[in-house]
């Protein structure tokens, strides 16, 4: 597969996305902004402790390994992100002050702050172009694709405050696929479920949804996952097999033709 990226350089690497199960045949590209805490030496740690840089804060914890065995069991391609989304958000549009966040929750990222247009735009260039880019240029080389869906996991307490939502489904404009899995949920789980819990397009979370499947007329959701429930591998494989049976149901229900053996 051919993309259009910058020329990756030793002193000016760009971070490219991973391509995951690109032969899956299954006509949904599952997507994974928040993969990995990774962040490379040149950045200090942003300045931040091991502590932080391992929560939630840094990353979605048991997102990408829940995304990585949805991708195998639908036989789906699966892309993610190669860096942490301290450094830039893959989910975030350029012109979104929380791209490059200088404060996440109760931590200051003391590596983002007070960031200049040249520092901001490099951000920009070497992580954020390259990936929106890949997933594009995939989608156009993949005709086929009916459906984009997103992994994420979120923290069981935010700011203090005890969330009550086990999974989550978030919708851009079109609310056709996260209705689908919100009707198809009794099916497969007895976990908490709520439509736009615990965020909503209103929080600016949706841009993928938005860049990869509202502007190209494809079915997308986002699945939000609390972390405490995906944080081994035990929990990732139960999580992920009521995800894949919960998906080929509501993606079935939008005329999405996916097999349907495990």
């Amino acid at each position: 597969m051919s993309v259009s990226t910058e020329q990756k350089t030793a002193t000016e690497p760009t971070y490219l996305p991973q391509l995951i199960n690109a032969g899956g045949s299954a006509p949904v590209l599952l997507i994974c902004e928040h993969a990995t805490n990774y962040i490379p030496d040149e950045f200090s740690d942003l300045g931040l402790t091991r502590d932080v840089l391992e929560s939630h804060v840094a990353w979605d914890p048991g997102a990408l390994d829940v995304a990585c065995q949805m991708a195998q069991k639908l036989d789906a391609p699966l892309i993610s992100a190669s860096v942490s989304r301290l450094l830039y958000d893959c989910n975030r549009p350029p012109h979104a002050r929380d791209a490059i966040p200088e404060k996440s929750e109760i931590y200051e990222i003391p590596g983002n702050a007070d960031l200049n247009y040249e520092q901001r735009q490099e951000r920009i260039n070497r992580i954020y172009n390259p990936f929106t880019e890949f997933v594009k240029g995939y989608l156009d080389q993949k005709p086929d694709i009916q459906a984009i869906v997103t992994i994420h996991s979120f923290t069981p307490v935010y700011n203090g405050k005890k969330r009550s939502v086990d999974i989550g489904l978030l919708h851009d404009e079109d609310t056709t696929l996260a209705n689908a899995f919100l009707n198809a949920a009794v099916c497969h789980t007895d976990l908490e479920v709520r439509l736009n819990e615990p965020y909503s397009s209103h929080d600016g979370v949706t841009h993928s949804l938005k860049e990869y499947g509202t502007k190209r007329d494809l079915h997308s959701v986002m699945i939000e996952i609390k972390n405490s429930l995906i944080n081994n591998a035990a929990t990732v494989e139960t999580v992920a097999c009521q995800l894949t049976q919960w998906s080929k149901d509501a993606l079935t229900a939008v005329n999405v033709r996916v097999a349907r053996g495990m």
